[in-house]
């Protein structure tokens, strides 16, 4: 169920703007959205770009106000800007890069629409990730070092939380290294809150999934 007219386009990039969203855990207040390929040629008249900005104002795919997205955009305090890009040759045609932040802080989501409302995030502040919404997906920056993933996967299984998927990306060893955990159910904002109390933890993030 969606504000057309297209599942792809405008749909999809809702869904997009919506990930950034919630990798970053609050409205943003000012954003630069790159498009690449088949979004930067035909996403005007899509309404890609009014889609992901709906997106970033946490508005559903089926929502009426979806076309005055600008507008609101403007009323809440979201400056944003457009260009396009080329991501590269390996890209998929419908890719956005999406550089949002608050004020205190900044975060680059990668994602792109791969038909019939569905995405796949790509790449989190410089991080190759691999994840499309299909569950609820916990994000966890953390240093590399040895036991931390035993002790994330020690903390969700005493929260009763099951994990469906867990892939980990890294920039370098003894480095940084974030967690892609795809689980069964959504996990309660405040324990999350109590997770980042680790001192080796650099954030967590929860991005729910896509509803079709």
């Amino acid at each position: 169920i969606m504000v057309g007219p297209s599942s792809s386009h405008t749909a999809g990039a809702v869904r997009l703007g919506l990930v950034a969203r919630a990798i970053l855990g609050r409205q943003p207040t000012a954003a630069t959205i790159e498009l690449h390929g088949s979004f930067a040629q035909t996403g005007q008249g899509h309404g890609t770009d009014r889609g992901i900005v709906a997106g970033l104002l946490g508005m559903a795919t089926d929502d009426p106000d979806l076309r005055r997205s600008f507008e609101l955009a403007e009323q809440a305090g979201l400056r944003f800007t457009f260009e396009e890009s080329d991501l590269g040759e390996d890209a998929h045609p419908n890719t956005a890069r999406l550089t949002v932040g608050d004020g205190q802080r900044t975060v680059q989501v990668t994602g792109c629409s791969i038909g019939g409302g569905l995405v796949e995030i790509t790449e989190v502040d410089g991080y190759g990730v691999h994840f499309g919404c299909e569950f609820d997906t916990l994000l966890v920056l953390a240093e590399d070092r040895p036991g931390t993933i035993n002790q994330v996967t020690g903390w969700l299984a005493r929260q009763g939380i099951n994990i469906a998927f867990l892939r980990v990306e890294r920039d370098k060893r003894g480095g940084d290294a974030i967690m892609i955990i795809e689980t069964d159910h959504m996990v309660d904002p405040q324990i999350l809150e109590a997770f980042e109390d680790y001192v080796w933890v650099r954030w967590v993030r929860q991005v729910p999934k896509v509803e079709m």
